[in-house]
């Protein structure tokens, strides 16, 4: 259990830190926005590019991914038919709906690969099915969704090309599936700025909780339970339904498909609530009780299948 509990130490430390420097209040009363907009705008897309370019995208092409695939549009379907019930607007549902389904792959789900599943590169279905599908899809909703005014068509469709986050895995993609290997002095410094990404969206998370109420306390409490209940207990229920009943899924595939579904809800989505200034409490509180109620749960995973 060494991956499961070394990389959520790591996260509190850090978001830990962040609660500290938001209360002596060092970065000021902007500190929050500047570090949600540096991640947003520019070290995200970095990383995302970054990680994009070097990646093997025959991954996607796998058992694994179709589990991941499913097993998120379900979740996140069921919250959507609730929001839809209980008119929570299409922005606020957007933000629970990732919450319900968008697992944290990347400074949480590699070392958990690492040290649960032996392989971190067995993270890497998830990562870029949500980078690549689900990024650019759910960010092009909230893009229209808050729209101050009604846009021209050619402008909505040209929607997911005028955000940083989805032009930044895009473009990752092209240059993987190109196969054009980008020179040393060209990446490092992309590299470089994609290395504050983490940092920014935990610490920006963490500024955030200063002066917060407690979770599961306020008026988002129903659309917070849903969320927690579909992201920590539904969704890994699902893909190991999917798993061992659709694709005959056994052993260390299986044990694969489940401990990555069963990770907490990211924290790049309080990022894009922040960004978007939708569904932040409700992106804040989710994230936090998913990530402390998916202790137990990925120890119970690991425990019984692996």
């Amino acid at each position: 259990m060494q991956g499961v509990l070394s990389g959520f130490l790591v996260i509190a430390v850090v978001i830990g830190v962040g609660y500290v420097i938001g209360r002596r209040g060092h970065l000021g009363a902007q500190g929050r926005d500047v570090l949600t907009r540096l991640a947003f705008h520019v070290a995200s897309p970095a990383l995302l590019f970054t990680t994009l370019a070097g990646a093997d995208l025959s991954v996607v092409f796998s058992d694994r991914l179709l589990v991941t695939a499913l097993s998120t549009a379900a979740v996140a379907g069921v919250f959507v038919a609730v929001g839809a019930v209980r008119g929570w607007g299409v922005g606020r549902t957007t933000i629970g709906a990732l919450c319900s389904s968008y697992v944290n792959s990347g400074n949480l789900g590699i070392p958990i690969a690492v040290y649960v599943l032996g392989d971190a590169s067995l993270v890497a279905p998830v990562l870029l099915f949500q980078l690549v599908g689900v990024t650019p899809v759910a960010l092009t909703i909230l893009d229209l969704s808050t729209a101050g005014e009604k846009q021209a068509l050619w402008r909505r469709l040209l929607t997911p090309l005028r955000n940083p986050i989805a032009l930044g895995s895009l473009a990752g993609v092209a240059v993987s599936a190109a196969g054009v290997e980008i020179p040393g002095p060209v990446l490092d410094p992309v590299v470089l700025i994609g290395n504050m990404a983490v940092p920014a969206v935990l610490l920006a998370f963490g500024i955030s909780l200063r002066g917060s109420t407690l979770p599961l306390r306020g008026g988002d409490r129903g659309a917070v339970l849903l969320a927690v209940a579909l992201k920590a207990v539904g969704q890994p229920l699902v893909a190991w339904a999917l798993a061992v009943g659709v694709f005959g899924l056994r052993g260390a595939h299986l044990l694969d498909v489940v401990v990555t579904s069963a990770l907490p809800a990211a924290q790049n989505l309080f990022t894009y609530a922040s960004s978007y200034r939708v569904g932040e409490r409700l992106a804040r509180e989710a994230i936090l009780v998913s990530t402390v109620l998916s202790v137990p749960v990925l120890v119970a995973v690991a425990a019984l299948l692996g």
